[in-house]
Protein backbone atom coordinates (compact mmCIF):
# COMPACT_ATOMS: atom_id res chain seq x y z
CA UNK A 1 0.00 0.00 0.00
CA UNK A 2 2.87 2.37 0.81
CA UNK A 3 4.45 1.79 -2.59
CA UNK A 4 1.10 2.23 -4.31
CA UNK A 5 0.57 5.62 -2.69
CA UNK A 6 4.03 6.84 -3.60
CA UNK A 7 3.85 5.56 -7.16
CA UNK A 8 0.47 7.13 -7.85
CA UNK A 9 1.70 10.64 -7.07
CA UNK A 10 4.93 10.51 -9.09
CA UNK A 11 5.30 12.70 -12.14
CA UNK A 12 4.12 11.46 -15.50
CA UNK A 13 6.22 9.21 -17.71
CA UNK A 14 8.14 11.09 -20.41
CA UNK A 15 8.17 10.06 -24.06
CA UNK A 16 5.54 7.32 -23.64
CA UNK A 17 5.25 7.18 -27.45
CA UNK A 18 8.68 5.52 -27.72
CA UNK A 19 7.18 2.17 -26.78
CA UNK A 20 4.47 2.78 -29.37
CA UNK A 21 7.13 3.16 -32.06
CA UNK A 22 9.07 0.12 -30.79
CA UNK A 23 5.88 -1.93 -30.81
CA UNK A 24 5.10 -0.92 -34.38
CA UNK A 25 8.66 -1.78 -35.45
CA UNK A 26 8.50 -5.26 -33.91
CA UNK A 27 5.03 -5.98 -35.29
CA UNK A 28 6.02 -4.75 -38.76
CA UNK A 29 9.14 -6.92 -38.66
CA UNK A 30 7.10 -9.94 -37.55
CA UNK A 31 4.55 -9.41 -40.32
CA UNK A 32 7.37 -9.02 -42.84
CA UNK A 33 8.80 -12.35 -41.68
CA UNK A 34 5.42 -13.98 -42.32
CA UNK A 35 5.00 -12.27 -45.69
CA UNK A 36 8.52 -13.14 -46.89
CA UNK A 37 9.15 -16.68 -45.63
CA UNK A 38 11.36 -17.62 -48.56
CA UNK A 39 13.74 -14.70 -48.13
CA UNK A 40 17.36 -15.63 -47.47
CA UNK A 41 18.78 -15.52 -43.97
CA UNK A 42 20.95 -12.61 -45.07
CA UNK A 43 17.79 -10.60 -45.78
CA UNK A 44 16.24 -11.70 -42.47
CA UNK A 45 19.39 -10.73 -40.60
CA UNK A 46 19.50 -7.28 -42.18
CA UNK A 47 15.86 -6.55 -41.32
CA UNK A 48 16.23 -7.87 -37.77
CA UNK A 49 19.50 -6.04 -37.17
CA UNK A 50 18.07 -2.67 -38.20
CA UNK A 51 14.92 -3.23 -36.13
CA UNK A 52 16.88 -4.24 -33.03
CA UNK A 53 19.42 -1.43 -33.37
CA UNK A 54 16.78 1.29 -33.72
CA UNK A 55 14.63 -0.19 -30.94
CA UNK A 56 17.62 -0.49 -28.61
CA UNK A 57 18.65 3.14 -29.10
CA UNK A 58 15.09 4.27 -28.40
CA UNK A 59 14.91 2.14 -25.24
CA UNK A 60 18.17 3.67 -23.98
CA UNK A 61 16.80 7.18 -24.61
CA UNK A 62 13.52 6.30 -22.88
CA UNK A 63 15.29 4.87 -19.82
CA UNK A 64 17.61 7.86 -19.39
CA UNK A 65 14.75 10.33 -19.92
CA UNK A 66 12.72 8.65 -17.17
CA UNK A 67 15.58 8.04 -14.74
CA UNK A 68 13.81 9.96 -11.99
CA UNK A 69 10.37 8.60 -12.79
CA UNK A 70 10.57 4.85 -13.34
CA UNK A 71 11.79 2.64 -10.52
CA UNK A 72 13.02 0.00 -12.98
CA UNK A 73 14.66 2.42 -15.39
CA UNK A 74 17.99 0.61 -14.92
CA UNK A 75 16.54 -2.63 -16.26
CA UNK A 76 15.09 -0.75 -19.22
CA UNK A 77 18.50 0.82 -19.86
CA UNK A 78 20.23 -2.58 -19.68
CA UNK A 79 17.64 -4.06 -22.03
CA UNK A 80 18.17 -1.22 -24.50
CA UNK A 81 21.94 -1.66 -24.42
CA UNK A 82 21.62 -5.42 -24.95
CA UNK A 83 19.16 -4.96 -27.82
CA UNK A 84 21.45 -2.40 -29.46
CA UNK A 85 24.44 -4.74 -29.13
CA UNK A 86 22.47 -7.58 -30.75
CA UNK A 87 21.61 -5.24 -33.61
CA UNK A 88 25.26 -4.21 -34.02
CA UNK A 89 26.44 -7.83 -33.98
CA UNK A 90 23.92 -8.79 -36.65
CA UNK A 91 24.84 -5.76 -38.76
CA UNK A 92 28.51 -6.74 -38.51
CA UNK A 93 27.74 -10.31 -39.56
CA UNK A 94 24.83 -10.33 -42.05
CA UNK A 95 25.81 -13.76 -43.38
CA UNK A 96 25.05 -15.39 -40.04
CA UNK A 97 24.04 -19.06 -40.17
CA UNK A 98 20.49 -20.38 -39.99
CA UNK A 99 21.28 -21.98 -36.63
CA UNK A 100 22.88 -18.93 -35.01
CA UNK A 101 20.28 -16.35 -36.08
CA UNK A 102 17.41 -17.78 -33.98
CA UNK A 103 19.70 -17.89 -30.94
CA UNK A 104 20.39 -14.16 -31.22
CA UNK A 105 16.73 -13.39 -31.79
CA UNK A 106 15.59 -15.84 -29.11
CA UNK A 107 17.78 -14.46 -26.32
CA UNK A 108 16.87 -10.89 -27.22
CA UNK A 109 13.14 -11.66 -27.20
CA UNK A 110 13.49 -13.72 -24.02
CA UNK A 111 14.88 -10.72 -22.14
CA UNK A 112 12.18 -8.48 -23.60
CA UNK A 113 9.53 -10.96 -22.47
CA UNK A 114 10.90 -11.19 -18.92
CA UNK A 115 10.97 -7.40 -18.85
CA UNK A 116 7.35 -7.41 -20.04
CA UNK A 117 6.36 -9.73 -17.19
CA UNK A 118 8.10 -7.48 -14.67
CA UNK A 119 6.42 -4.42 -16.18
CA UNK A 120 3.04 -6.15 -15.89
CA UNK A 121 3.46 -6.40 -12.13
CA UNK A 122 4.59 -2.76 -12.06
CA UNK A 123 1.34 -1.84 -13.81
CA UNK A 124 -0.51 -3.85 -11.19
CA UNK A 125 1.20 -1.86 -8.42
CA UNK A 126 0.18 1.35 -10.18
CA UNK A 127 -3.42 0.15 -10.07
CA UNK A 128 -3.63 0.01 -13.87
CA UNK A 129 -6.43 -2.15 -15.21
CA UNK A 130 -5.60 -4.83 -17.74
CA UNK A 131 -2.19 -5.67 -16.30
CA UNK A 132 -3.11 -9.35 -16.65
CA UNK A 133 -3.17 -8.95 -20.43
CA UNK A 134 0.37 -7.61 -20.31
CA UNK A 135 1.40 -10.56 -18.14
CA UNK A 136 -0.15 -13.03 -20.58
CA UNK A 137 1.63 -11.44 -23.55
CA UNK A 138 4.94 -11.56 -21.67
CA UNK A 139 4.50 -15.26 -20.87
CA UNK A 140 3.57 -15.93 -24.49
CA UNK A 141 6.74 -14.16 -25.59
CA UNK A 142 8.83 -16.31 -23.23
CA UNK A 143 7.37 -19.48 -24.78
CA UNK A 144 8.07 -18.35 -28.35
CA UNK A 145 11.59 -17.22 -27.45
CA UNK A 146 12.28 -20.49 -25.63
CA UNK A 147 11.38 -22.46 -28.76
CA UNK A 148 13.89 -20.44 -30.78
CA UNK A 149 16.62 -21.04 -28.18
CA UNK A 150 15.94 -24.70 -27.46
CA UNK A 151 15.42 -25.69 -31.09
CA UNK A 152 17.45 -23.23 -33.19
CA UNK A 153 17.86 -25.79 -35.97
CA UNK A 154 14.14 -26.24 -36.69
CA UNK A 155 14.83 -24.41 -39.91
CA UNK A 156 12.73 -23.45 -42.90
CA UNK A 157 9.28 -21.94 -42.62
CA UNK A 158 8.88 -23.13 -39.02
CA UNK A 159 11.73 -20.90 -37.86
CA UNK A 160 10.29 -17.89 -39.67
CA UNK A 161 6.83 -18.53 -38.21
CA UNK A 162 8.05 -18.79 -34.61
CA UNK A 163 10.29 -15.75 -35.02
CA UNK A 164 7.44 -13.73 -36.50
CA UNK A 165 5.07 -14.72 -33.70
CA UNK A 166 7.65 -13.85 -31.03
CA UNK A 167 8.23 -10.42 -32.57
CA UNK A 168 4.51 -9.74 -32.87
CA UNK A 169 3.96 -10.77 -29.23
CA UNK A 170 6.73 -8.43 -28.07
CA UNK A 171 5.41 -5.64 -30.27
CA UNK A 172 1.88 -6.09 -28.97
CA UNK A 173 3.10 -5.72 -25.40
CA UNK A 174 4.91 -2.49 -26.27
CA UNK A 175 1.72 -1.11 -27.82
CA UNK A 176 -0.25 -2.08 -24.71
CA UNK A 177 2.36 -0.53 -22.42
CA UNK A 178 2.53 2.70 -24.42
CA UNK A 179 -1.26 3.06 -24.20
CA UNK A 180 -1.18 2.67 -20.41
CA UNK A 181 1.70 5.14 -20.12
CA UNK A 182 -0.19 7.60 -22.31
CA UNK A 183 -3.17 7.47 -19.96
CA UNK A 184 -0.98 7.98 -16.90
CA UNK A 185 0.74 10.88 -18.67
CA UNK A 186 -2.59 12.41 -19.69
CA UNK A 187 -4.10 12.08 -16.22
CA UNK A 188 -1.09 13.76 -14.63
CA UNK A 189 -1.09 16.59 -17.14
CA UNK A 190 -4.74 17.28 -16.31
CA UNK A 191 -3.86 17.92 -12.66
CA UNK A 192 -3.46 21.59 -11.81
CA UNK A 193 -0.18 23.00 -10.52
CA UNK A 194 -1.75 23.69 -7.13
CA UNK A 195 -2.95 20.12 -6.81
CA UNK A 196 0.48 18.81 -7.79
CA UNK A 197 2.07 20.95 -5.08
CA UNK A 198 -0.35 19.54 -2.51
CA UNK A 199 0.41 15.99 -3.64
CA UNK A 200 4.14 16.60 -3.36
CA UNK A 201 3.65 18.08 0.11
CA UNK A 202 1.55 15.09 1.12
CA UNK A 203 4.27 12.78 -0.18
CA UNK A 204 6.91 14.54 1.92
CA UNK A 205 4.79 14.35 5.07
CA UNK A 206 3.98 10.71 4.39
CA UNK A 207 7.66 9.83 4.02
CA UNK A 208 8.58 11.61 7.26
CA UNK A 209 5.82 9.82 9.14
CA UNK A 210 6.68 6.47 7.59
CA UNK A 211 10.42 6.76 8.34
CA UNK A 212 9.82 7.85 11.94
CA UNK A 213 8.09 4.56 12.75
Amino acid sequence: MNNLFLKQIKQSVKHWYIHLIIGLIFIATGIWAFASPIQSYVALTIVFSISFFVSGIMEIFFAISNKGVLENWGWTLALGIFTTLIGVMLIANPAISAVTLPLYVGFMLMLHSFWAIGSAFDLKDYGVKGWGISLFIGILGVLFAALLIVRPAIGGLTLVIWTGMALIASGTFNLFLSNKMRKIHKNWDNISAATRAKLEEAQTLFLKEYRSR
